[in-house]
């Protein structure tokens, strides 16, 4: 099961580069803002992945503090942005 959920984090993480990658190429800060989040999202999701494969609860804690950041990080783009 561990081997089958390692799998799954690495698929994802090669999903969240490729993601990232074409995000990034995008000229407007709007689309330069969906990168953390999708940083955010994809990795809170790999770390909760690997915490199981590996018995590893301190990787939640980790995963927890990585979704609270990713937040701030939108909630602070929005505020700055001009009207």
């Amino acid at each position: 099961m561990a081997e089958i959920l390692l799998a799954i984090a690495t698929l994802l993480l090669a999903t969240v580069a490729v993601g990232l990658f074409s995000i990034l190429r995008r000229p407007a800060e709007v689309d330069r803002m969906m990168a953390p989040q999708l940083i955010g999202t994809g990795g809170v999701a790999i770390l909760l992945l690997v915490a199981d494969a590996t018995a590893t609860p301190s990787l939640i804690d980790i995963a927890l503090m990585l979704a609270l950041l990713a937040a701030f990080a939108a909630v602070a783009f929005v505020r700055g942005a001009p009207s």
